[in-house]
């Protein structure tokens, strides 16, 4: 109608369902990939609608980053750079989309992200 195209390839079905039922899906359709863990706009999304995974993965690319910060430190860099650098990069990838996700975290994810944060503070 409006020459709009469905591109199957590139299409994925996720399901969200409670984890305390078991509901019976829907038939998958031809061509159309059914996944349980989706990522949309950066942040990973599971079928319970858990940002577990989510969280892990930012924890363990902002310790490489802070590996990193450390070795720049090892290396001569003034603590003021060092600052700013924590800030747009760490604090950057901890804050990214935080409004749509925080209410979806369980109460570990959130103590994991705590914890990251005051290692952070340590290490400035």
């Amino acid at each position: 109608m409006n020459n709009l195209q469905l591109n199957r390839a590139q299409t994925t079905e996720i399901i969200f369902s409670n984890c305390r039922r078991s509901v019976c899906n829907p038939p998958e359709l031809p061509d159309i990939k059914r996944v349980t863990i989706i990522i949309i706009l950066g942040v990973t999304i599971t079928n319970h609608l858990s940002i577990s995974e989510h969280v892990s993965g930012v924890i363990r690319k902002c310790a490489q980053s802070l590996h990193a910060l450390k070795i720049l430190r090892s290396h001569g860099m003034c603590d003021d750079a060092l600052d700013v650098i924590y800030k747009a990069v760490i604090i950057a990838k901890v804050l990214y989309a935080i409004p749509a996700w925080w209410g979806y975290t369980a109460a570990s994810d959130r103590q994991k992200l705590d914890a990251f944060i005051r290692r952070g503070v340590r290490f400035k």
